[in-house]
């Protein structure tokens, strides 16, 4: 008798998908279990293990266990649940727009929340928190709403984040416009701004945690739909999916969901956009997480270990009592702009990089005109700003200044306020030259300092050198702006060269680069002392208030050497920006000409914002209306572009410290608010 072994029964691939699946959401679970009880033996008070384990069990000192029940047990939930809720609501939107790089940050959710509930912080009224869910949920929609618009769902992955970001840029610098003219009525939305899971008592996650509930049933409901999205939309219309409902009604869910977890801690930066992407390369392994259905709740999973996480470390390696001020949105913001720029580098840019505007040849005149007309209003401006302010003066006080035969009070006012007037007009000049040559030598027309992230490394060198030496002066303050400067360059322009230049990937690592910088810089003015907090945040401002004369000495001499370079070199500036064959034509290296144009932008950068602080959009203006007055060629835009930049900071910051005297609001906000639309417009001109 012949026994044949039969062969050992195989596992369905479906069934092994679903073991390990199994598994892998029980390794979440357990991570979180620890995160979690780790987590709450840590704090400012004097209470470990032993005590947190007797106040579970009810056998704790009073004082002890009010510590675990009312702040830590709270603090612990409250990490959880926005965890779970904006991984969720990250998840989803990535599934509905077909973006791995879609979230309720890079959507402007957040930013619109934020703005909402600075409106209604404005008003005084007093509201209930589930009101203020309602109004952070109206903000972060109609952003979402703008962002969607202008970009199409799924008609472009880095398009849709840019969008996004410049959007942000705005709505944020509308808010903090808010906080500065209605400061006791805004008290503390700055700080909850930074994202903190800090919570005193349950109350707000126990009207919380419904509204994410609501948000994960309706998920699951449309889970077969999106599901039917990523087929494409052809397909799923052919399977009766109704597509434009269906987005709509993730994005609507997704938005409810991330202004829950806004509302209870403020904007959590990053963990929508970290969390599925943890979780991809799992899926990739694993088939049952491919569904909505699976990878939606596992998202949330992962998002709340993302945020357990940072505030165990955070609060393992700071002080107890520096990490109690640390907002948890820090450390996730950080680790959040890593991943935007890996992703960055990975995402594929269906817009290459382009020549700059090719706008007819102007004439003659047509230049001479426009300069004579800038002149005039840049002389205008600036006397103006020199007569304007909490206190108004005449041109006979000015001339008697000048031949130091002003009274003390005229004396004091002009002894403060030409060199801010200077500040403004050489900063705005030295702004605009660097986004001419930028977008240059890119051949971008998206490319200025600002979105680059190299005004955000100017501001961190600048920052980092006030917060650790206050007395430092006028040149080692420009020296730290170029050292962050030019390493954010290297890094933004380095990674950016790998693929060409590509137009959407350079700025998409820029502004992954600006929120990095931002982050740290939050986090090195909630680490040091009140008085250099005070000095650093007037920096990021866009402020001239204080600016002295030696303050304006190295950008007068930077920006003097960079306009002589620019128009000795115009010539090759016209050259690099058509392609790369021409100058080599020609006899000319490409390579050494953009290296030398962009070291040369990233000193104007970083000596502008070390004098006036952080002033974006400049470069992306100026340059932009410069080539649509006089034409492209460099000998007629560099002069033009450098005046439009005088005027644009100039006239900002005149309004910004007039209009509500003796109140100010920074120039770096006024040219936000101006230079978003712009952006935006030039996003959808780059669709058409």
């Amino acid at each position: 008798m012949t026994v044949t072994a039969s062969p050992p029964a195989t596992r369905p691939p479906a069934a092994a998908s679903r073991t390990g699946a199994a598994a892998a959401v029980a390794v979440l679970v357990l991570l979180l279990v620890g995160l979690a009880l780790a987590d709450i033996t840590q704090g400012t008070a004097a209470v470990g293990a032993p005590e947190v384990w007797k106040a579970l069990t009810g056998r704790a000192d009073p004082g002890d266990a009010s510590v675990v029940v009312s702040s830590r047990l709270p603090r612990m939930a409250a990490g959880l649940l926005v965890g779970v809720l904006l991984g969720m609501a990250g998840a989803a939107l990535q599934a509905v727009s077909r973006n791995v790089l879609a979230s309720p940050d890079t959507l402007a959710v957040n930013a619109g929340s934020y703005l909402a509930l600075g409106l209604v912080a404005v008003t005084g009224v007093s509201l209930p928190l589930f009101v203020h869910s309602g109004v952070a949920f109206v903000g972060g929609l109609a952003a979402a709403a703008v962002v969607l618009g202008l970009s199409g769902l799924g008609a472009g992955t880095v398009r849709l984040v840019l969008a996004g970001s410049s959007l942000t840029l705005g709505l944020t610098a509308v808010t903090e416009g808010l906080l500065l003219l209605f400061p006791e009525q805004t008290h503390g939305l700055y700080q909850w701004n930074q994202g903190s899971i800090a919570q005193h008592g349950f109350d707000a996650v126990l009207h919380t945690a419904p509204v994410g509930l609501v948000g994960l049933v309706g998920l699951l409901l449309v889970a077969r739909r999106v599901d039917a999205l990523a087929l494409g939309d052809e397909a799923a219309r052919g399977l009766g999916v109704p597509v434009r409902g269906t987005r709509i009604t993730v994005v609507v869910l997704a938005t409810l969901l991330s202004a829950a977890a806004v509302t209870l801690a403020g904007p959590i930066g990053f963990v929508g956009l970290c969390a599925p992407a943890l979780v991809r390369p799992v899926a990739r392994r694993l088939r049952a997480f491919t569904r909505t259905r699976a990878s939606v709740p596992v998202a949330g999973l992962a998002g709340a270990v993302l945020v357990l996480g940072s505030d165990v470390v955070l609060r393992a390696f700071v002080p107890a009592d520096v990490a109690v001020a640390v907002p948890t949105g820090v450390a996730t913001s950080i680790a959040g702009a890593v991943l935007l720029i890996v992703m960055a580098t990975r995402v594929k840019d269906t817009a290459g990089a382009t020549a700059t505007d090719r706008l007819r040849i102007r004439s003659r005149a047509v230049f001479l005109t426009t300069t004579a007309v800038l002149v005039v209003a840049l002389a205008g401006v600036a006397t103006a700003a020199v007569l304007l302010g909490d206190s108004k003066l005449l041109l006979g006080d000015v001339v008697n200044w000048a031949q130091g035969r002003a009274g003390r009070t005229v004396g004091f006012v002009l002894d403060t306020r030409v060199p801010r007037v200077l500040a403004a007009l050489l900063a705005g000049a030295a702004l605009a030259l660097a986004g001419t040559l930028v977008q240059a030598v890119t051949r971008n027309p998206l490319a200025e300092p600002a979105t680059l992230g190299v005004s955000g490394g100017a501001s961190l060198g600048a920052v980092l050198l006030v917060t650790t030496v206050p007395s430092v002066g006028s040149w080692g303050l420009a020296g730290a702006a170029f050292a962050g400067a030019a390493l954010t360059a290297v890094i933004v322009f380095g990674l950016a060269a790998r693929g060409g230049f590509q137009q959407n990937r350079l700025v998409l690592v820029g502004f992954g680069a600006a929120t990095g910088t931002s982050a740290v810089i939050s986090l090195l003015i909630v680490l040091t002392d009140p008085f250099n907090a005070t000095k650093a945040l007037t920096w990021l401002s866009g402020s001239t208030y204080g600016r002295t004369l030696p303050d304006v000495a190295p950008l007068a001499a930077v920006l003097a050497v960079g306009v002589l370079v620019a128009v000795l070199n115009r010539t090759e500036l016209d050259l690099v920006s058509l392609d790369e064959d021409t100058p080599r034509l020609l006899g000319l290296d490409p390579a050494r000409g953009r290296l030398g144009f962009l070291a040369l932008s990233v000193l104007l950068s970083a000596t502008a914002v070390a004098a006036a602080g952080m002033i974006g959009f400049v470069g992306l203006v100026a340059p932009h209306a410069a080539r649509a007055l006089v034409g492209r060629r460099h000998t007629r835009v560099v002069p033009v572009s450098v005046l439009l930049g005088a005027v644009l900071v100039c006239t900002a910051d005149l309004v910004g410290r007039t209009v509500i005297a003796p109140a100010q609001l920074g120039a770096g906000l006024m040219t936000a608010v101006i230079g978003t639309p712009y952006f935006l417009h030039l996003l959808m001109r780059g669709r058409r």
